[in-house]
């Protein structure tokens, strides 16, 4: 079997290590490859034998299986650009973190270009994971993908033949997941500035005794720092489903912003520079909220 990896960042390249030690052939695109950010992922793929490709079009030429891991706001975008080239038959497996309605949207062009869409939706952070995380299959052809994908050492589960209910199940899930991300950073952060921190904690663990809430305060904080902004781009996504339900997004919504407000302060090097130690690394959530409250504190400063 051939696969293409369409979208190289974290995910990509992951899907393409464990491919690659299992012995399959993976071509890749990147939009990112022509740019200043283009020569790592070009040195990991030589690392690992992945073929790169210009463009869409020559990355899924005459595969099996195409694979789209990009960002969740360019799932339909990525399937309008892979249709022309895509071999008939061949299936493309929708990794994206997209509303149910931009999934049924990508399988109507795959579909009309002669391809088999399968909606894919990841439930849980991938790196612990790798190729073996959590993966929920949606549409007519997932019951025809699962077993192959199970051989190519993915964990697929077929949600339901009807497309958008595995994507529904993620939407909803991220409702819950990224929104108590973005609170810990606003109410850790908050009760930081005003000394109570340890009075909150305590009373949080007092009524729920289970979480180890300075462990999850310090692993939210750096999940935030580290993706907010391909989290803050899924939650975008989120509040479409919710708003399709018929509801009013204000929590997604919200959680959009704080993310994507986390992700600028960390593009602007608050945290550090990414790659170091010193960007998302400290096990102690106090660290990162003190860092965010002396830059609030200098932006609310009159300047001399």
């Amino acid at each position: 079997m051939q696969i293409a990896l369409i979208g190289y960042g974290e995910v990509g390249r992951i899907l393409a290590e464990d491919l690659r030690a299992g012995g399959v052939a993976v071509s890749a695109c990147d939009l990112k490859l022509d740019s200043d950010h283009g020569q790592p992922l070009r040195e990991h793929a030589a690392a690992h034998d992945v073929m790169l490709a210009s463009s869409h079009a020559l990355a899924v030429h005459g595969v099996d299986l195409v694979i789209s891991a990009v960002t969740a706001s360019q799932a339909v975008a990525v399937a309008e650009a892979v249709a022309p080239g895509l071999k008939r038959g061949a299936f493309f497996l929708d990794f994206n973190s997209a509303s149910p309605g931009a999934k049924i949207r990508a399988a109507g062009i795959v579909g009309a270009a002669g391809g088999r869409y399968v909606e894919g939706a990841v439930m849980t952070t991938v790196p612990p994971y790798r190729i073996k995380v959590p993966l929920l299959l949606g549409g007519p052809e997932a019951v025809a993908l699962a077993p192959i994908l199970a051989d190519l050492g993915f964990a697929p589960k077929v949600a339901s033949e009807r497309l958008g209910v595995a994507s529904a199940t993620k939407m909803c899930r991220s409702v819950m997941i990224k929104g108590l991300e973005a609170m810990f950073i606003e109410a850790f952060t908050t009760a930081r500035h005003y000394g109570v921190e340890d009075a909150v904690i305590a009373s949080l663990y007092e009524t729920f005794p289970g979480i180890d809430w300075e462990k999850q305060g310090a692993y939210l904080f750096q999940r935030v720092i580290e993706h907010g902004r391909r989290r803050s781009e899924e939650v975008r996504e989120v509040a479409v489903t919710v708003r399709e339900a018929g509801l009013t997004p204000w929590s997604a919504a919200g959680t959009a912003e704080r993310q994507a407000w986390v992700a600028d302060l960390a593009d602007a090097g608050l945290f550090g520079a990414k790659g170091t130690k010193a960007f998302a690394r400290s096990p102690d959530w106090r660290t990162e909220a003190d860092r965010i409250l002396a830059h609030l504190k200098q932006q609310q400063e009159p300047s001399r």
